[in-house]
């Protein structure tokens, strides 16, 4: 792909267009308040309070993880091919620790070593696929 060489618009550099994080993912299901009892038991995620309006809308129904690092949007649609993993971050310790409680959870959970890392796999309910990964291969591997 070709770099863009339009010129900045009048007023702004590259230092001005930083990134503080992603804010949220949008996630699809069919059943909004099944999602959200699985997302709770499985992820331990909650509903945010301030947001809460915005599904009673017919908008989103955003949750959070208990540390309030991520935040995923629920929005109810009929099931589709979905071709996007929304990929998680943790220790080894903590790999470990989530592929034990997956698996106790009764999710299928596939295990790769991607030889400077390794992830988990599963999906939810609606077929969203999820990794969750630690770049502590040595201590990781060590586990197992």
């Amino acid at each position: 792909m070709a770099a863009d060489s339009r010129p900045l618009a009048a007023g702004t550099s590259a230092a001005d267009r930083t990134l503080a994080g992603v804010d949220h993912v949008h996630v699809f299901v069919r059943d909004r308040v099944a999602a959200e009892a699985w997302y709770a038991r499985i992820l331990g995620f909650t509903r945010v309070p301030d947001l809460a309006f915005w599904a009673a809308e017919g908008g989103p129904l955003t949750l959070q993880d208990p540390g309030n690092t991520v935040h995923i949007a629920l929005f109810e649609r009929e099931r589709q091919p979905n071709r996007a993993t929304i990929a998680l971050r943790t220790t080894a310790a903590g790999l470990q620790a989530w592929r034990v409680h997956l698996q106790a959870s009764g999710l299928a959970v596939g295990l790769e070593d991607h030889r400077v890392s390794f992830s988990i796999y599963f999906a939810d309910p609606d077929g969203n696929p999820y990794e969750i990964t630690t770049h502590e291969h040595a201590a990781f591997a060590a586990l197992n």
